[in-house]
C-alpha cells in the first residue's frame, strides 16, 4: 500500500478473555510498571491506523484501556468494544471488533492484548506490505508466523462473521497464496503471555 493509504487502515486490541490460565486477571497483571494489556495498546497506537478498537468484557480492563490510551495522548483515536459473548470465546470478540469497524477501512491489524513486546516498527512494515485488500499479512521470526495479522479489506466481512474460540486461524489456514509472509527481527511476535510463567520470562525481556 502506498504511505496514503495507510491512513485508512485499522486496528483490534483483544481484551476480553477470561485468562483461566493464567489464573484470572492476565491483563491487569504488572509488566514494567504498567498493566500487562498496555504494552499491546502501545504498538497499536503508535502503528500507523486510524483508531484502536480495544474488544473488552470487564469494568476493570475498559478502566485501564482508557486510561492508557489517556496517558498516551490517544483518547480521540480509541474505540472501546463491550463483548456481551465474550464466553463464547475469541471468535465473539474479534467478531464484535469487527463489526465496529468502518466499511471504508481498507485493512484491519489484529493484536492480542496479551502479547506485550511487539515492536511497532513490525507493524509498521506489515502495512507497507500490503498491496490488495485480498491479502493477509503476517510477520515470521526464524521461520515461524506471529502477531499481528493485517487483513485486507476484503477480508472484513469474514471477519465479522467468525464464532468459537480459534479466533481468525481458520482463515489463515485457507488463506492460501493470499497469505504474505514477513520475516522481521523481531522476537516479541511470538512472546504470548498465557501463564505466570510467560510472564516472567516477558519481565526478563526473552521471547
Amino acid at each position: 500500500m502506498t504511505e496514503r493509504d495507510t491512513t485508512s487502515l485499522e486496528a483490534i486490541v483483544l481484551a476480553a478473555g477470561a485468562s483461566a490460565r493464567f489464573g484470572g486477571a492476565k491483563l491487569l497483571a504488572r509488566l514494567d510498571g504498567a498493566p500487562l494489556v498496555a504494552g499491546a495498546l502501545l504498538t497499536a497506537f503508535l502503528s500507523p491506523v486510524r483508531r484502536v478498537h480495544v474488544a473488552v468484557a470487564s469494568d476493570a480492563v475498559r478502566k485501564v484501556v482508557k486510561a492508557t490510551a489517556e496517558r498516551l495522548a490517544a483518547s480521540d483515536r480509541l474505540t472501546i468494544v463491550t463483548v456481551e459473548d465474550a464466553a463464547e470465546g475469541m471468535g465473539a470478540s474479534l467478531r464484535a471488533a469487527a463489526r465496529a469497524l468502518p466499511d471504508d477501512a481498507a485493512g484491519v491489524f489484529v493484536l492480542l492484548g496479551d502479547m506485550p513486546r511487539i515492536d511497532p516498527a513490525t507493524v509498521t512494515t506489515l502495512a507497507r506490505t500490503l498491496t490488495s485488500p485480498h491479502d493477509i499479512v503476517a510477520p515470521t521470526y526464524l521461520g515461524r508466523r506471529g502477531h499481528p495479522v493485517l487483513f485486507g479489506a476484503s477480508w472484513l466481512p469474514a471477519l465479522r462473521a467468525l464464532s468459537g474460540d480459534e479466533g481468525a486461524r481458520a482463515l489463515l489456514e485457507t488463506a492460501g497464496a493470499r497469505l504474505t509472509r514477513v520475516p522481521v527481527e523481531d522476537p516479541g511476535i511470538h512472546l504470548d503471555v498465557d501463564r505466570p510463567e510467560d510472564l516472567a520470562r516477558a519481565v526478563e525481556g526473552q521471547a
